[in-house]
């Protein structure tokens, strides 16, 4: 389906949304037009640099040869809120988002939604993008602008560390070429999930529940906000995207750390001064829970455990059989028991 078309039965107008939530999104930082131009070219020149990196660190190299490598854009916020918006407008396609959220009420969900985090991502892995046969990757410049200058860190070594992260998820969805379509399904059956008797199920919570469930939930800790729109069918669906979610975003942050500091000097700083801002409080902390960001860093935390987990339980190499297959990926319990997963995946 083409954002630039809104669904005839009501469903969500993804182009207005875009169009609205780049509006709502503030401009973000700015610097004279060399110093733009130059952090262009150098974020241009980090995510080249970042993929033979990430290939090494995540050790992908024979599952991904000869995949082409994923197209590099470097966008302002409303431009990243164009993108996202065509990005679900696609995975969404085929399903119901007519109840609990479609037209004029789903489209301001998703416009409010897309604002609010046009001003927080710093770079996002998109494999959904139809005309992209190795996907795009997006690089936010005023957000990373706005990081580098809060943290104080050097912007060459951000820009390649941001890159190397979001090279891995290049690279894993290259190595498992089933997992777009595995998680369009169950973005799927969050959407259009029929009840055990048949009964359709009570819609609460419209498109921006499916954006929220796509970034992923809190195993363990409940879904949060997030939970209160799921009847309990589409709880447990959104539990197993978290969980998929999860080891994604933990295998890249593992990755990134996995660059040896002779090619990223400032690597241990930018790890403790991002961990640092991850842990803010007061009303950042809410805003981010209200729009699910802090299930993401849930992920970054879970996922990267299990990834540790299995390489200590069944050795550096155990984890490349997480790619095989839909079968291969952890549920939510084994999510916080690597040796679990281990044990029924290698026997």
């Amino acid at each position: 389906m083409s954002p630039s078309r809104q669904r005839a039965d009501g469903g969500v107008d993804w182009a207005g949304a875009a169009r609205l939530g780049g509006r709502l999104a503030s401009p973000g930082p700015t610097a004279p037009r060399a110093e733009l131009e130059r952090m262009v070219a150098d974020l241009r020149t980090a995510a080249v640099r970042a993929l033979p990196l990430a290939t090494r660190a995540a050790r992908l190299g024979t599952l991904v040869a000869g995949h082409p490598p994923a197209r590099v854009l470097v966008v302002d916020r409303p431009g990243w809120a164009r993108a996202a918006a065509d990005s679900f407008a696609g995975l969404s396609a085929g399903s119901d988002l007519t109840a609990g959220g479609g037209g004029r009420g789903g489209t301001l969900q998703v416009a409010g939604l897309l604002g609010l985090l046009a001003g927080r991502v710093l770079g996002q892995f998109d494999p959904f993008a139809a005309a992209e046969p190795g996907g795009r990757l997006l690089l936010v410049a005023p957000n990373l602008l706005h990081l580098r200058r809060a943290m104080g860190v050097d912007a060459s070594d951000l820009h390649l560390w941001v890159c190397v992260h979001e090279q891995t998820h290049a690279l894993q969805f290259a190595a498992a070429p089933w997992l777009a379509g595995h998680l369009r399904a169950a973005l799927g059956a969050v959407l259009d999930t029929e009840r055990a008797d048949g009964s359709a199920p009570a819609r609460t919570g419209g498109p921006a529940t499916a954006l929220r469930a796509l970034r992923g939930g809190e195993q363990g800790d409940g879904l949060g906000l997030l939970g209160l729109a799921l009847d309990p069918d589409q709880r447990r669906e959104v539990e197993r995207i978290a969980a998929v979610m999860s080891l994604l975003e933990g295998h890249a942050d593992v990755t990134m750390d996995s660059v040896p500091s002779s090619v990223i000097p400032t690597k241990p700083v930018l790890r403790a001064r991002l961990d640092a801002r991850r842990r803010a409080t007061g009303w950042d902390a809410v805003l981010r829970r209200v729009i699910g960001l802090d299930a993401k860093l849930l992920q970054y935390r879970r996922g990267a455990d299990f990834v540790r987990g299995v390489r200590r339980s069944g050795g550096r190499s155990a984890l490349e059989a997480v790619w095989a297959g839909p079968h291969a990926l952890p549920s939510p319990a084994e999510l916080l028991d690597p040796p679990a997963w281990v044990a029924r995946v290698h026997g």
